[in-house]
């Protein structure tokens, strides 16, 4: 008997949302993730959209499925997902404003009734959506959109896998698999070698399915073109909590939405990438594109020197959010053949569904559950998505030494588990050493214990963004603080440059 039924290897969104739904199912689940959750999904602005703008090539079931998507996890995600207004500047090098609004008036025919304001036109000019503006512009299209914090998304995903069962193993790096009637897995976990088998085997590394398929499974690796995204970030641009959608001279949009408090995040930059995925970076080309494409509609002007951080993604081409997103699920299975399952791509939006889709070509081969991630919160997600401003409220009240952001922040973060990381604090003293001005000792080590953070660059720019504003010095506090509270381990031994290292334009 196999040790497990399904071994997936990838810890990114595709991967910890298929644990999740076949551990919830009833399966025995491994996942194998080399390094650490999600280390891909980091770079990401975490819109979740329906793509309006595919209305043009008339993909209307793709952007319907994306917004009945886009709702399900506004529900079950609440502390993750919020909803706000997307805010369009017409401009005359573009599509004229006949154009937008009758798309958006289709935009609002397939959205899902959620409470959510429809579109309207705006006069900037009396709009606070309009201060940040050069004065040309005068007229704007508004519509309700959401997003999401995926890198929590995504850690919270294999949380509840793990609650359900899945055994969760960062670190670990698959470098054989043998395939019988069931595939045997060579393993280096934190340097020690192992082995485990299972009756299935999904392939979700990412950019690494091509690396992953020659190497390790020792079979063709499915056609995959790469593009790299990437964003800017810069300090606070405007005050509201909205998202620009700026038209470029390519018909396609750029972004700039809050972030993280005190900065505005602008993206994407998409061009072809080759090469070895480990290493993929902004050019100098994206953050010059970017600031220009943002240049045309802010009114101050927007320089490189002025990017405080950036970031880079890769996802495999020509899949597009307003096509449906769903990205590519293959199945192979042979008589004495064990399956196998390869799953890469889509929009984040539709990851829950993908997972869905590719667990589900399981069942004939033994016995599950049937799908339950529409309905289900993830951790943290269990009260309405309109009640978040409540959730703030109670935290403040229940520990009084935290100020309004400070409670919006781990609100944000963990809903309402917050109560396993405070306690019965009732001081910030009781957290324990801070390091910054928001990470506590306490919320440190919750995220080790609970959430696999193993360096100091897991916690400050996946688990949160914190490493935006936290000085080298507690970088290396924090440093120090994880190598003690944690079991000696050779991978604990890294220096805080691991927690700045991105931040290249931060003085």
């Amino acid at each position: 008997m196999a040790d497990y039924d399904l071994a997936i290897i990838g810890g990114g969104l595709n991967g910890v949302c298929m644990a999740r739904d076949a551990a919830g199912r009833g399966l025995r689940v491994v996942l194998i993730e080399q390094g650490d959750l999600g280390s891909g999904h980091s770079a990401s602005m975490g819109l979740m959209q329906g793509h309006f703008t595919g209305i043009e090539r008339g993909a209307l079931l793709g952007i319907s499925r994306l917004l009945a998507e886009r709702g399900k996890w506004l529900n079950n995600a609440p502390h993750l997902v919020r909803p706000l207004q997307m805010t369009m500047p017409a401009h005359d090098d573009h599509r004229p404003p006949w154009m937008i609004r009758s798309m958006l008036q289709i935009y609002d025919r397939l959205s899902p009734r959620q409470g959510l304001p429809r579109s309207a036109s705006l006069d900037v000019t009396h709009h606070e959506a309009g201060v940040p503006l050069k004065r040309p512009f005068g007229l704007a299209f508004a519509w309700s959109e959401c997003v999401a914090d995926i890198s929590r998304l995504l850690v919270l995903a294999a949380v509840d896998a793990a609650e359900r069962g899945a055994t969760v193993m960062t670190g670990a790096r698959c470098v054989r698999a043998d395939r019988t009637d069931i595939w045997r897995l060579a393993l280096v976990n934190r340097g020690r070698r192992t082995s485990l088998t299972a009756r299935a085997l999904a392939n979700a590394a990412g950019a690494w399915i091509p690396s992953v398929a020659e190497t390790v499974l020792r079979i063709a690796a499915p056609p995959m073109k790469l593009m790299v995204s990437s964003q800017i970030v810069l300090k606070r641009r405007f005050d509201h909590h909205g998202v620009y959608a700026f038209q470029n001279n390519d018909r396609e949009l750029i972004y700039a939405a809050p972030w993280h408090g005190d900065f505005t995040i602008v993206g994407n930059a998409e061009r072809p990438f080759t090469g070895d995925p480990a290493i993929v970076s902004a050019s100098a080309e994206d953050v010059n594109h970017l600031c220009r494409a943002t240049g045309r509609y802010f009114r101050e002007p927007v320089e490189a020197v002025d990017v405080v951080h950036l970031q880079s993604a890769l996802y495999p081409a020509g899949l597009r959010g307003g096509d449906g997103g769903i990205g590519t699920v293959r199945f192979d299975a042979g008589r004495k053949a064990a399956p196998l399952l390869t799953v890469f791509g889509g929009d984040a939006t539709m990851s829950r569904r993908r997972a869905e889709m590719a667990v589900s070509r399981l069942t004939p081969f033994y016995p599950m559950s049937r799908p339950w991630t529409a309905t289900a919160p993830l951790p943290g997600g269990d009260f309405p998505w309109d009640r978040l401003g409540d959730q703030i409220e109670r935290a403040q009240e229940r520990w009084p030494f935290l100020d309004a952001r400070q409670a919006a922040r781990l609100v944000a973060a963990y809903g309402t588990r917050l109560e396993v990381i405070l306690g019965a604090a009732r001081s910030r003293d009781d957290l324990g050493p801070r390091f910054g001005p928001d990470l506590t000792a306490a919320e440190a080590r919750y995220l080790m214990t609970n959430e696999w953070a193993r360096f100091p660059e897991d916690i400050l720019w996946r688990r949160s963004k914190l490493g935006l504003s936290m000085s080298r010095e507690s970088c290396e506090a924090l440093a120090r603080f994880m190598t003690t509270a944690a079991e000696p381990q050779p991978y604990l031994s890294s220096t805080a440059n691991a927690c700045v290292e991105r931040s290249v334009f931060r003085s």
